[in-house]
């Protein structure tokens, strides 16, 4: 049985990688805790940070603390949809992941327009099916605002970051 050993840098660049997603998720609670006025109480800002983290930390990391954000989203609102929230924490972990993989490839802009637009009109579709077509036609202008809202405050954010030369610190950081 053979052990592995783990040299010091190692540790350290591992802590230091569990700690900024730790750090995400915690933020994207936080932003679950900022609601859009709407009927449902889970559409918020939880998006931003999980935005946040896949730009700068790779897809992967994105889709996790999206996928955690909008479960604590939905749980600060009472869980309104019930175990659909399960499925929308899955949408929104595929689409952070998307955004993430166009924003690392320097498509910015069109990665901002895919998320609104995946989150705002997407996203929702498998409920017009599920619950009706006018529930639908009611959560889209409410998830139009918020993934605007979450996508805008993210790109301005990734924007900053990299300017500051933060954005390549921490995607180094991470590989």
């Amino acid at each position: 049985m053979s052990h592995k050993v783990i040299k010091q840098s190692e540790l350290k660049k591992s802590t230091v990688v569990w700690t900024l997603i730790a750090m995400f998720v915690a933020l994207s609670v936080l932003g679950a805790a900022v609601k859009v006025p709407f009927i449902l109480t889970s559409v918020s800002l939880d998006s931003t940070a999980a935005l946040i983290a896949g730009g700068i930390m790779g897809p992967g990391i994105g889709a996790a603390v999206g996928l955690f954000g909008h479960l604590a989203s939905s749980f600060f609102g009472g869980l309104p949809l019930g175990p659909f929230h399960i499925v929308i924490a899955a949408e929104m972990a595929v689409l952070v992941y998307i955004f993430s993989s166009l924003y690392k490839k320097g498509w910015h802009k069109i990665s901002v327009v895919f998320f609104i637009l995946g989150n705002a009109i997407l996203a929702p579709l498998p409920f017009w099916f599920l619950i009706s077509p006018a529930f639908y036609a009611g959560m889209v202008p409410a998830l139009l605002i918020a993934s605007s809202i979450n996508a805008l405050l993210s790109f301005f954010a990734l924007t900053r970051l990299k300017k500051a030369g933060i954005e390549e610190k921490i995607w180094k950081e991470r590989i």
